[in-house]
This record gives C-alpha cells, sequence and structure tokens, in this order.
C-alpha cells in the first residue's frame, strides 16, 4: 500500500523502531537501579549460621519413636515386624546401607530421606542401644 508520499510503507518500520528504542531504555532503566540493600539489621552476613542455630537438631529417639518405630519395638530394642536392632552383628556401612536402599519385602527405601550426618547419628543410637532399665519407660 504505496501512498503519493510513502509514509504509508514506513509505519511498520517507525513501529518496528520505537519499540526496539522503548526496550532498549527500559533495560538501561532496569540495569541502573542500585542493588537492593539489606537493612541495618540484615546484612546476610550471619543468614546461614542462624539457619544452622535455628535447626532442630536430629533427634534420632523421636525418629524411632515416630517412624522407625512401627516395626522395630521399643526404640529398636525390640523384635516387631522388623528385627531388633539392639546388638545387630551388621557392620555400619550395612546399617547404612540398608536405611538407604531397604529391603524388599521387609524395609522401605529410605535413600534421599537423611543426610550422611544423620545417618551416622543414627548408627550411633543403634549401637548405643541398651536394655531398658526396671520401670524405664519405651519409646
Amino acid at each position: 500500500m504505496r501512498t503519493t508520499s510513502g509514509k504509508a510503507s514506513q509505519a511498520p518500520f517507525r513501529i518496528f523502531f520505537a519499540l526496539i528504542t522503548w526496550a532498549a531504555l527500559c533495560a538501561q532503566v532496569a540495569l541502573a537501579q542500585p542493588a537492593p540493600k539489606p537493612g541495618p539489621m540484615q546484612s546476610g552476613m550471619h543468614a546461614t549460621e542462624a539457619a544452622a542455630a535455628q535447626a532442630p537438631a536430629f533427634d534420632v529417639p523421636k525418629l524411632f519413636a515416630t517412624t522407625c518405630g512401627w516395626c522395630h519395638f521399643g526404640g529398636g530394642r525390640e523384635p516387631g515386624k522388623g528385627p531388633q536392632l539392639m546388638g545387630t552383628q551388621l557392620t555400619d556401612q550395612e546399617i547404612v546401607s540398608r536405611i538407604r536402599n531397604g529391603k524388599v519385602g521387609a524395609m522401605p527405601s529410605f535413600k534421599g530421606a537423611f543426610t550422611d550426618e544423620q545417618l551416622q547419628a543414627i548408627v550411633a543410637y543403634i549401637r548405643g542401644l541398651k536394655p531398658l532399665a526396671a520401670g524405664e519407660e519405651k519409646k
């Protein structure tokens, strides 16, 4: 569509050029904004320390009472659907492997549920299991 002046054929190019110019200006304004500064009490320097301090401690006896206790009775001291863990002959690595991979038809896999440190805490708990004293409550 050509007019005698040729302005109609230039309209799409003008719109395109205007949009490109507008986008470039917006990008410059966005990049020119200063980075948000933390407030006076939010330096961010201690964020990881604070998060670590607020994270609840890994409570293995509670884990056994709420998760493992369905099969390992008495906090692992008595056989149930699963074996008694107190006095186990499994090596530490075998215990970790069993927790991670489970046992077909006997124990579910907990792969990815625990960190290496948590797995070591579970092994230490199992190794520390002793018979309950008379009158001591089972967990």
